[in-house]
């Protein structure tokens, strides 16, 4: 009977890690502010270090978006959120010294590793290869009582064959 709840109780906390590791990564999508540039949705567009690019049509692997979260983007606005980069740990086989006048800028915070991966998790189970953002996504996100969301309300309560304004 004994492992037959622990087993039990196994599956249950296996099956609630990717809710949890998700939600830690919407926490750090909030804290880091990564909204201010690829907005809540991950659409992207004008922020503090200009147009963002989508996360919504990246073809980033989950490597690759732990890769750039760390190193941030040489010669762009995309900031980098681990200590150390480029100093004591090189990214994209770079020094600051190679970087030189394309050195990314520092993110607001720094993250720590578990951090950046529930993130780049985050942008996989929720923002990557969607459409429009929805009313659903954005209650899902804001929660339901946030007027934040009213633009997509109207969108919602069309039927499917009736064009958008």
């Amino acid at each position: 009977m004994a492992f037959v709840l622990v087993s039990a109780s196994l599956a249950s906390a296996q099956s609630a890690a990717p809710a949890d590791t998700t939600d830690a990564g919407k926490a750090v999508f909030k804290r880091a502010n990564c909204v201010g540039c690829h907005k809540w949705h991950g659409n992207g567009g004008g922020g503090y270090g200009g147009d963002a690019l989508s996360l919504r049509k990246t073809e980033l692997d989950r490597q690759h978006i732990i890769e750039t979260v760390t190193c941030g983007r040489p010669g762009t606005g995309m900031p980098y959120f681990a200590r150390g980069s480029y100093d004591t740990a090189k990214c994209y086989d770079m020094t600051r010294q190679d970087v030189g006048e394309r050195m990314p800028p520092e993110g607001g915070t720094f993250l720590r590793p578990n951090d950046i991966e529930a993130v780049a998790d985050y942008v996989l189970a929720h923002i990557k290869g969607r459409g429009e953002p929805t009313y659903d996504e954005c209650t899902a996100f804001f929660g339901n009582t946030s007027r934040v969301c009213d633009i997509y309300k109207a969108n919602a309560t069309k039927p499917a064959n009736e064009p958008s304004k």
